[in-house]
């Protein structure tokens, strides 16, 4: 398979391109992940909009995984 790989200005990977016939075999085997299936409820859109307002006026508050993870095991 022919992956492409697309990154930011910063030369971070953002996205990975397939060919269109290898999504159509993921497709029929994974019927779950079809486009039709990936539509967010209307409650759990705003939920993410209201998480994303509150990072955004409140980035002081955002924690890393590290300290999330060592949160957990205290």
């Amino acid at each position: 398979m022919s992956l492409q790989y697309v990154q930011n200005d910063r030369g971070e990977t953002t996205a990975v391109l397939i060919p269109i016939e290898e999504w159509k075999r993921i497709k029929s085997k994974h019927p779950d992940i079809a486009e039709e299936n990936m539509v967010l409820p209307e409650w759990q859109k705003n939920l993410i909009d209201s998480r994303l307002l509150e990072i955004e006026n409140n980035p002081e508050r955002l924690k890393s995984v590290e300290e999330l993870l060592k949160e957990i095991d205290n």
